[in-house]
């Protein structure tokens, strides 16, 4: 059962600017069709491109500790003079 108000097929197409207007301002709703829910109409997440740096400081934290040798070496492994990067 979902906790999102709905709104039937004719709501929506009636109701479209308004409807739309809420979905972009972070509501979700639940669409509904002869009484039967259909799906859920809900903002796309937007992609931040800035961390603040308290932020990226405080998950650091917790990142795991990278040893440096061992990841320069697994690059090595992986990376040969056969590998041209601007081959297509």
């Amino acid at each position: 059962m979902s906790t999102h108000p709905e709104i039937s097929q004719r709501d929506l197409r009636l109701r479209s600017k308004e409807i739309m207007d809420a979905v972009e301002g972070g509501q979700t709703f639940t669409v509904t069709r002869d009484g039967h829910q259909i799906g859920e109409l809900v903002p796309l997440r937007r992609r931040r491109r800035f961390v603040p740096r308290a932020e990226f400081v405080a998950m650091s934290r917790t990142a795991p500790a990278v040893d440096l040798q061992r990841f320069r070496a697994d690059q090595d492994a992986l990376l040969t003079d056969e590998i041209d990067p601007y081959a297509r």
